[in-house]
């Protein structure tokens, strides 16, 4: 284990390997557990649109593995992706009306994103040397008021990065919703 790291590298390799397989587990919970009212959903979906929008937001800064990035949401907080995920999976929870589904997110979130979040960061670390003085600047989780750096949004790098899968994720989530209110 790194000592600034949390969990065992094997551990974060396997939450890492995990992370998209999980995902699909909590897309069938979802649809199994979701008890949505009018009320829920509208509550609910603009919290989810929004973390949907800052994982956007952060896919047209992040041009991975080749530059770090500290524009955009970058130069807020260091992990928009993940961020916006939270936000996102928060949103669709109130929207759903289930607790147990909340809990499978929550719990998600703590055994598989944190570990890769720190796995992740070490990679930045060992990649970009620039990396220490932006994890001393930039909080991880709780966004800092003031920009980092500031740069323009660029949508070859939203295709690049394949976010269109994450709105697309949205959609099929608003449609299980809508779904589930009409019966």
């Amino acid at each position: 284990m790194n000592r600034s790291s949390r969990f065992p590298k094997r551990y974060a390799d396997w939450a890492a390997r995990v992370r998209v397989p999980a995902g699909f587990v909590l897309a069938l919970a979802y649809l199994v557990l979701s008890d949505p009212t009018p009320a829920s959903a509208t509550l609910g979906v603009p919290i989810a649109l929004a973390g949907i929008g800052l994982r956007a937001w952060a896919a047209g800064h992040l041009l991975k593995n080749q530059a770090l990035a500290v524009t955009g949401p970058y130069a807020h907080v260091r992990n928009p992706l993940y961020l916006g995920t939270l936000v996102a999976a928060s949103g669709l929870a109130i929207a759903a009306r289930s607790w147990v589904f909340a809990l499978l997110c929550a719990t998600s979130f703590l055994l598989i994103y944190l570990p890769v979040t720190e796995l992740e960061e070490q990679h930045l670390r060992s990649l970009f040397p620039d990396y220490v003085t932006y994890a001393q600047s930039v909080p991880k989780w709780w966004p800092r008021w003031t920009p980092f750096a500031r740069g323009r949004f660029r949508w070859e790098l939203y295709w690049r990065n394949r976010e269109y899968q994450a709105a697309a994720a949205f959609l099929v989530a608003l449609a299980i919703l809508a779904w589930k209110l009409q019966h």
